[in-house]
Order: structure tokens, then C-alpha cells, then sequence
């Protein structure tokens, strides 16, 4: 059995809170430029353009890529013949505070949801999701997810008789609706299956995924495909302005659900769509 230190793992997830609200990983930034090659529209073109300087100049200059550093959601995949030693959600909650303090990051979490909404003043606590898998490590990944975007995000209880025409039409009701609030070109993950709580973790874990990089099970990819098709067709384009360029990607992920149910949730983030991540 192999012993990891909670310390480690704060100290790592201090380090990647900064990292991610920094650089943008380099799948998205391919993305990113992509679409600008394909955009045709010039206001278009000059808003990607100017996506485009600004992740290059925090990346530069070591600031924050965009003004809401967001709400700290750290995944943890524990492998079986881990022992994590210490108060692990504590160490993640030590590494978030030092992470957004330490690194001038923006405090967005207030302590109570509905009356008092004061500030915790240091991003705390974390939105923690733990897992365990097979293997002797820890995979730490630091998502910070902005609310722009995340209140653009939606759940649906469908009927499986709903089947894909309904999710398909239940996603596009949602990009349509957000239109420009989630500052496209966005990312989207859906989540499809399970129950409620889990298919909106399935949609978030969704975005974690490269874009370019399809869903194993074809079925799955070519949805992937037609969603992305569709959703730049509605026109919303970059910033809201028009254009090719609504999505950079779409990521489908599944669970078995019950024979009565069809869950499916949309997890909608901006073109920032951040994350680090470090295996120990």
C-alpha cells in the first residue's frame, strides 16, 4: 500500500488553481485557432482574434486568463492501493485558499447560498469529487468553472421514448436560449444517464475531455459530431456576434440509467474553459 500525504495533494492543488486560471490547456487553444481559420464572419474573425491575444498574454504575463477565476471544482481519483494519509478535504480547501490568495486570484464563493451571500474571502470551499480507481496514484485535476456559463447550464428528466431527437432538441433549446451570456464559442459536455445528481456530474466531468477527441463508442462520437454541426449552425457565433463559431467542441459521457428514465444534462463553459492536472 502506498502512502500519500494530504499535504502533497494541497500543495498540488494550491499550485494547479493557479496554473489553470493562467494557461489554457493546449487541445483548446488549438481549438480556439481553429475555428478563427474556418470563421468567415469579420466581426467574428476580430473577436476570436482578440480571445486569441488575450489567453497568449496571460500566459505571458502570469495573469489570470479571465476576471472570474471561478468556483474551484477538484476531481480526485484515488487508486485502490492508495492510502491518503491526513484530512484530504481540508488539504484540498488549505491548497484552494493559498492557490487563490497566494496567486491574486479572484474570490468568488460566498458562505451562504441565499441570505447573508457573504464572501469567504478566499474561494473556499472546494466543489470536491472523489473516485477510486484501480493503480498505486492520485490524479488530481483542478477545474475552475465560472458562473457565466454555469448558469447558463441545464438538466432535463427525459422519457426514453424522448430518445436522441430529444436530447438533441433538448440541447439546442439550452445553446439557444444561453445564447451570448456563456461568452461563446462555448464547450459543452453532456452528461447522458444515470440519475439526476449523476448525469450533471457526468456533463461536468465531460468538459475535462480535449476537444477533438471523440467518445469511444461510435454511436456516441457521431452524436458528438452532429451536436457540434448543429450548434454552430444556430448562428450565435463568437461573443453573440454571428458566425461559424458557437462550440468549440462537444463531449458526450454515459452511465447506465433505470428502464423509466432518460437524464440528461448540459454542462455549458466559455471558450476559458480551464483546467491542470497532475498525477502523483
Amino acid at each position: 500500500m502506498r502512502i500519500v500525504e494530504a499535504a502533497l495533494v494541497g500543495e498540488t492543488v494550491r499550485r494547479l488553481c493557479i496554473e489553470a486560471n493562467r494557461i489554457l490547456p493546449p487541445g483548446l487553444r488549438k481549438a480556439i485557432k481553429s475555428s478563427r481559420e474556418k470563421e468567415d464572419n469579420p466581426l467574428a474573425r476580430e473577436v476570436l482574434d482578440s480571445i486569441i491575444e488575450n489567453y497568449e498574454l496571460a500566459e505571458r504575463e502570469a495573469l489570470p486568463v479571465c476576471q472570474d477565476t471561478g468556483m474551484a471544482c477538484v476531481f480526485l481519483e484515488t487508486g485502490t492501493e492508495v492510502h491518503i494519509a491526513g484530512d484530504i478535504n481540508a488539504a484540498i480547501n488549505r491548497g484552494v485558499s493559498a492557490g487563490y490568495t497566494g496567486g491574486f486570484l479572484r474570490s468568488s464563493v460566498v458562505a451562504d447560498p441565499l441570505f447573508s451571500r457573504k464572501n469567504t474571502g478566499d474561494n473556499t470551499p472546494a466543489m470536491i469529487y472523489t473516485e477510486f480507481v484501480p493503480g498505486d496514484r492520485v490524479t488530481v485535476t483542478v477545474a475552475p468553472k465560472g458562473f457565466g456559463s454555469e448558469n447558463m447550464s441545464r438538466i432535463a428528466m427525459l422519457s426514453p421514448s424522448e430518445g436522441e431527437e430529444g436530447i438533441v432538441g433538448f440541447v439546442l433549446k439550452t445553446v439557444k436560449e444561453a445564447g451570448p451570456n456563456p461568452c461563446p464559442p462555448i464547450v459543452l459536455g453532456l452528461g447522458i444517464g444515470g440519475n439526476f445528481d449523476k448525469a450533471a456530474l457526468l456533463s461536468k466531468k465531460a468538459l475535462l475531455r480535449p476537444p477533438g477527441e471523440f467518445n469511444s463508442d461510435p454511436r456516441y462520437a457521431e452524436l458528438e459530431k452532429r451536436l457540434l454541426e448543429k450548434i454552430n449552425g444556430l448562428g450565435i457565433g463568437p461573443a453573440g456576434y454571428g458566425g461559424r463559431s458557437t462550440a468549440l467542441s462537444v463531449a458526450v459521457e454515459t452511465l447506465p440509467t433505470h428502464i423509466a428514465g432518460l437524464p440528461c444534462a448540459v454542462n455549458i463553459s466559455c471558450h476559458v474553459c480551464r483546467h491542470a492536472r497532475e498525477i502523483l
